[in-house]
């Protein structure tokens, strides 16, 4: 008997290691797997090259007018086993992951224009099902009958204790643990006080607190939740 496939949803607050774990069920399921948080991060490059974000804040009303010329794929790379991310035609996974990147996007991805399209291309991604998608409002906007919805936790101090060891292991060493921890809990602010699909759990979501779990026992977790559901 075939499996049938169905879509997983992946929410929580940032440097959870949401994408991590997605990435690794996507392959082990042979699933597609969309890393949302990496469009609307795709966005917010756009927006610092085009000097749409400066000084701590972005002009909504400039970036509103050029969002039709902001164009996002996911191409796969065979070598590395997912999808990268591009702008406009570059391979920009690397640059938006640093820190110029973080210290915008929660303020980009809280303009409502930018949502309607992003939920509209992540839709036309899932409606074969197959898919793990994480992000902020999977499983309350862009999918909210995903047969398994997740929601993923930890304390503010471990997951910035996590994001600033993965800067320094990628050799970035001018910023310190506190700028870290104050950018995690900005963002932890505005992703759930913004107007539009806020960050908040799912009511038919799991919700997982990883403080205290290896990735591996994460894992073998989550594949038993799917396991059912499958």
């Amino acid at each position: 008997m075939s499996k049938k496939k169905i879509i997983i949803a992946i929410d929580g607050f940032s440097s959870t290691g949401k994408s991590t774990v997605a990435k690794e069920l996507a392959k082990y399921l042979g699933y597609i797997y969309v890393d949302t948080g990496a469009m609307y991060r795709a966005v917010t490059l756009y927006a610092l090259q085009h000097q749409i974000a400066k000084d701590q804040k972005v002009n909504s009303k400039e970036l509103k007018e050029q969002l039709g010329q902001v164009h996002i794929q996911f191409r796969y790379n065979n070598s590395l086993g997912y999808s990268e991310v591009y702008l406009n035609g570059s391979m920009v996974e690397h640059k938006i992951r640093g820190m110029e990147v973080s210290s915008y996007v929660s303020k980009v991805a809280a303009i409502s224009e930018v949502r309607k399209k992003m939920v509209a291309l992540q839709q036309n991604m899932g409606k074969e099902k197959g898919v793990v998608m994480d992000g902020r409002d999977i499983g309350t906007v862009v999918f909210p009958e995903a047969e398994l919805k997740l929601f993923m936790t930890a304390s503010a101090e471990t997951r910035a204790k996590r994001r600033y060891d993965e800067m320094l292991a990628k050799g970035v060493t001018d910023l310190t643990y506190q700028e870290v921890y104050d950018n995690v809990v900005q963002r932890d602010e505005i992703d759930t006080q913004r107007k539009d699909s806020p960050l908040v759990k799912a009511s038919d979501a799991i919700e997982i607190d990883n403080s205290q779990m290896s990735r591996e026992e994460q894992f073998e977790y989550i594949l038993s939740l799917v396991q059912k559901k499958i």
